[in-house]
């Protein structure tokens, strides 16, 4: 299954995670996991989202919801999973020397 983890980060307001959910939502992506807090009127979002019926290049999909983030006053930054898989082998390649 191809994933990816899409964070929110911005000054907390009503809206942002139904505005961010029916953006995938219009893209046949479906949310498999979500956390999210607030911290000193701080908003804080995780979501991993299943990227299996994108319906378009990830890149576009990255853009339309960095302009999205922009329009909501808010940071959203979308990466696929295999970086966070990289990164955990890199990182357990360089504890073994």
């Amino acid at each position: 299954m191809s994933k990816a983890v899409v964070t929110v980060v911005g000054q907390d307001k009503p809206g942002i995670i139904a505005a961010v959910a029916g953006n995938l939502s219009k893209h046949h992506i479906n949310i498999l996991d979500v956390s999210q807090t607030i911290m000193q009127n701080i908003f804080t979002m995780s979501m991993l989202v299943n990227l299996e019926t994108l319906d378009e290049q990830f890149n576009a999909l990255q853009d339309e919801l960095n302009q999205l983030g922009a329009e909501l006053g808010v940071t959203i930054h979308t990466q696929r999973e295999e970086i966070f898989e990289t990164m955990s082998r890199v990182s357990t390649q360089d504890q073994l020397f």
